[in-house]
């Protein structure tokens, strides 16, 4: 090679390379403007998302929808060392060997969109003293996917009544966020009978009894009503080409980025870019069309008659009084039909309230357990 062509060379691969710095450079630069990355520390960067693991179960419902369960607690731990076992080796045990409180379940039920790691701070907190169960509701996580006709409120209420009689051998106390509270007052529409007896406390989080069709969102009155006249339409539109549209959501785009943090978080431009990726792939996950077979149950849910059932147990409720999804106005109106809840609004936070703002969830489901043993 000549000293002409080794100059043209190096002269094409600097200007190759100062090409390539300035796309990564161009790319860091979107990355920060739209909050993926920040200058300052991201203190949850190290956080293991996605990593706690319990005992893993399949549970198949009466309709024959296989559940993915994980029981989590001091006694799992110690026999499995947080380890997978089959399903014969993996029966509910009594926790006469736990530490104090232990004997009792905690039964945590997640919302819409999302799995059962969306209770990562939570689980870390109370697994070295209680035992859990986690599960994922049908079509979300790691069950199985339903139809349609299957994807309604009073069914999700059913799964956890059969949650509950296969893996919670003694008292619990029932954890649900947004959807997961809707389960829960399925439950007690259905099974009242559990109330009081079986189940010895409840904790309602970012959720509501009815009438989700009336939101706002934040909007101007008269852009929210027109958003609502579509918005069925639309979503089964979007539902009925759900594997083209998943193809396009699978990339993890700003934009989804964008409003998970704007709508999931109330203190949106300092929560930590790791808490808003790890919100937003779960939300990813959930197949469009799921998005739009449960859409109509959010919609129609209506479990306020049914509300009286849970003011036999301690009941906490809690929303973040910056929640667009699930405003503070449903969770007073909870509150109203149960006179002897405790509510707490938590001020700059929105709707995923347990990854925002983890310390006063835990705080607040560690207030109700205690409350539960006293009695």
């Amino acid at each position: 090679m000549t000293t002409t062509t080794r100059r043209r060379v190096g002269i094409a691969g600097a200007l190759v390379g100062a090409a390539s710095a300035g796309v990564a450079a161009a790319a860091l630069a979107k990355r920060y403007a739209v909050g993926r990355i920040r200058l300052r520390p991201d203190t949850e960067a190290s956080e293991p998302f996605g990593e706690l693991r319990g005992r893993e179960r399949t549970l198949v419902t009466s309709d024959g929808k296989a559940l993915h369960v994980e029981i989590d607690g001091p006694e799992e731990r110690r026999s499995s060392g947080g380890e997978s076992e089959s399903n014969d080796a993996n029966e509910p045990r009594s926790g006469r060997d736990h530490k104090r409180g232990a004997e009792l379940t905690v039964v945590f039920c997640h919302g819409y969109c999302l799995n059962l790691e969306s209770w990562h701070y939570q689980r870390k907190d109370l697994r070295e003293n209680y035992r859990m169960v986690l599960w994922d509701q049908r079509s979300h996580g790691r069950s199985q996917r339903a139809g349609a006709d299957d994807s309604t409120i009073d069914r999700l209420g059913a799964d956890l009544a059969e949650v509950i009689e296969r893996f919670v051998p003694g008292p619990c106390v029932l954890v649900g966020h947004s959807m997961g509270g809707m389960t829960i007052m399925a439950l007690a529409d259905s099974h009242p009978e559990l109330f009081a007896d079986k189940i010895r406390g409840v904790a309602l989080i970012a959720t509501s009894a009815g009438k989700l069709a009336e939101l706002t969102l934040g909007l101007p009155a008269m852009v929210s009503k027109a958003v609502h006249r579509i918005a069925p339409s639309t979503v089964s539109i979007l539902g009925k080409g759900g594997a083209l549209v998943d193809r396009t959501r699978s990339a993890g785009s700003d934009i989804a980025f964008l409003m998970t943090r704007y709508m999931g978080f109330g203190d949106s431009k300092n929560v930590s870019p790791t808490v808003v990726d790890f919100a937003e792939s779960m939300i990813r996950a959930t197949p469009t069309e799921v998005v739009a077979d449960f859409y109509p149950a959010l919609m129609n849910h209506d479990k306020l008659s049914a509300l009286d059932v849970l003011d036999q147990v301690p009941t906490a409720i809690m929303v973040g009084e910056r929640d667009w999804l699930t405003p503070p106005d449903h969770s007073r109106a909870i509150a109203a039909a149960l006179p002897k809840a405790q509510l707490t609004e938590v001020p700059d936070t929105s709707h995923l309230i347990q990854l925002e703002r983890p310390g006063a969830v835990n705080d607040a489901l560690r207030d109700l357990i205690k409350r539960v043993e006293m009695q």
